[in-house]
């Protein structure tokens, strides 16, 4: 299981949210992902923690809490969507009849 973390300031680290998260037990792993063209945070992270009990404990603490002059959005982690199932039409397509010049 994972925690979502969102509303997150773009100066926070990975070190900075692990030693957060830390107060409510293990954290065995903490992802922070980055703009595939800047490089800049996104706002957002993931944590794994050692037990659902201490995941849970972090939810409960640090939702809404204030954290580097931002409200945080903490809940559990949903899983992730495959991405072509969510697109509709609008694809390339082979057909001439369908092209215009």
């Amino acid at each position: 299981m994972s925690i979502f973390v969102g509303n997150l300031s773009y100066q926070a680290t990975e070190e900075a949210i692990s030693e957060v998260f830390s107060e409510y037990g293990t954290v065995k792993r903490v992802q922070v992902p980055t703009d595939r063209e800047t490089g800049r945070m996104r706002g957002f992270a993931f944590v794994e923690m050692e037990t659902e009990a201490e995941e849970s404990s972090a939810i409960d603490a640090l939702d809404g809490a204030e954290w580097m002059g931002r409200d945080l959005k903490v809940n559990k982690a949903k899983p992730r969507e495959d991405r072509n199932s969510s697109r509709g039409g609008g694809g390339w397509s082979n057909d001439r009849s369908s092209r215009r010049y």
